[in-house]
């Protein structure tokens, strides 16, 4: 179950400390890693760092090389230029277990012949830890995870959320400088997916010296727990930055599509305005948004507008106006969507449930502040 990464042969006995910190936080460092197999580069010249304490989420469709990245961290792979540091320690040419980090996979990969507070407390055990230490460390672990009275259960008595918390507490009991989760919750349904995103972020509360390498193809996810967020295209990281200013101002289209599901209209003729707004030509509408990025005059853009940022109503004297037709509308259950087709691009609106829905075929107009608005690069 090398996957635990719950081995530190190299590390000394732990010396006991207060409950519910982690031992010595240090960040991850990526200084062009690049990873290649066959001939083939599936990670292409990463430059990230991930600062002591903080979430980093990775996330980008298949095959763009976020999970490659996580197993560098890991020592599963080994980079074929750059170099990965850990803290001050350069761990390019470590082993894993020589690494000091806990892992979490997708499918538990708890030991199935196990109880609980044994699997919690494998990689204690194979550090050569005293077995008070492992005797205090163990329900201190499980605590932190609320799993507490399911100590003498094997996983094939728990549900997946609970194995799951399982795993996260046996990767935290041998003190990692770095957690790395690799997609943990893909595997879960839609609801005990929602509470896990919770208690992750509870226990990332109660160890906030942690750092955390977060790995994931549900953009949520990433919003909820993230401090940082990487976007991974084509074994190249496209997009980094806060989680709130990526979303509010992605830098290209590939971001702001991924990333919230943004509407991207493409834009020409910009014209700078005053206080950091501008204004472009969308087909046969003129919008005004924000310039976050510093476009040039006549620079080629796109609008980017997120479709809960689209009304049917005005709400500012001098908002954005475009008229589209109806194409689709769909009843989510807590908010209806609605599909239109302006000019030869189509708009996402969505709306808390509506009385009195538009058909399809409608010709309507739909209203978005400029403040709303922000103008991308065509690149």
């Amino acid at each position: 179950m090398a996957n635990s990464l719950t081995m530190d042969r190299g590390q000394q006995q732990a010396s006991p400390v207060p409950a519910a910190l982690a031992q010595g936080a240090s960040g991850i460092g990526f200084e062009n890693v690049s990873v290649a197999y066959g001939g083939q580069t599936i990670l292409d010249s990463l430059t990230l760092t991930v600062k002591p304490g903080e979430i980093v989420a990775l996330i980008g469709p298949s095959g763009s090389g976020k999970t490659t990245a996580l197993r560098a961290v890991a020592g599963f792979v080994q980079p074929s230029a750059g170099r990965i540091v850990i803290g001050n320690k350069d761990v390019t040419q470590l082993p894993p277990y020589a690494r000091n980090i806990g892992m979490v996979v997708q499918n538990y990969a708890l030991f199935p012949h196990m109880r609980v507070e044994d699997n919690v407390a494998f990689g204690l055990r194979a550090r050569g830890e005293q077995a008070d230490l492992i005797r205090a460390r163990v329900p201190e672990c499980l605590g932190l995870v609320g799993m507490s009275k399911y100590a003498k259960r094997y996983p094939r008595e728990l549900s997946g959320g609970q194995q799951q918390r399982v795993a996260i507490a046996r990767a935290l009991a041998i003190r990692p400088q770095v957690l790395l989760l690799d997609e943990p919750l893909s595997a879960l349904d839609a609801q005990i997916r929602r509470s896990m995103l919770d208690e992750l972020a509870k226990l990332h509360r109660s160890l906030p010296s942690l750092t955390v390498l977060y790995v994931t193809h549900d953009q949520t996810e990433a919003l909820t727990l993230a401090n940082h967020i990487g976007i991974m295209r084509d074994g190249k990281l496209v997009a980094y930055g806060d989680t709130q200013g990526l979303y509010r101002h992605p830098p290209n289209r590939f971001a702001a599509e991924f990333l919230g599901r943004a509407n991207v209209l493409p834009a020409r003729q910009l014209e700078p305005l005053a206080d950091g707004f501008a204004r472009v030509r969308c087909g046969d509408f003129v919008i005004e948004g924000r310039n976050h990025h510093n476009l040039a005059a006549s620079s080629a853009c796109y609008v980017c507008v997120r479709p809960h940022d689209l009304h049917f109503e005005p709400r500012a004297q001098k908002s954005n106006s475009v008229t589209g037709i109806v194409r689709s509308v769909q009843w989510l259950g807590e908010l209806h969507s609605v599909m239109l087709e302006v000019g030869d691009e189509m708009l996402r609106l969505t709306r808390p449930p509506l009385s009195s829905p538009p058909e399809p075929g409608a010709v309507l107009p739909v209203h978005f502040d400029a403040a709303d608005v922000t103008l991308v690069p065509e690149g």
